[in-house]
């Protein structure tokens, strides 16, 4: 269609373009149907055999964040004072 007609079909909501995307999947050099698991941890038996030398190992992510601390509590006395101050208070 012409620029022209396009935009006055477009006006008129009579017209909808769509952009489609396609893609091709290939199976690369790296395929495998077996899923394996990289190691986590290295253990003595693995340094005392070798073994090591050959396992793929997962990477450490140093820029993650750990579990937030635990919130903080009371300590005991101060929980004996409050709960006092609080006896004494509605005592008037």
């Amino acid at each position: 269609l012409p620029d022209r007609d396009r935009a006055e079909l477009k006006r008129r909501k009579l017209l909808l373009e769509v952009t489609l995307k396609s893609y091709w999947i290939r199976k690369g050099s790296a395929f495998s149907t077996a899923v394996a698991r990289p190691e986590t941890e290295l253990t003595p038996e693995m340094i005392a055999t070798g073994s090591w030398r050959q396992l793929p190992f997962k990477p450490y992510n140093f820029s993650s964040l750990g579990l937030p601390p635990a919130c903080g509590h009371l300590h005991p006395l101060l929980k004996v004072r409050s709960e006092l101050r609080q006896i004494f208070l509605e005592m008037g």
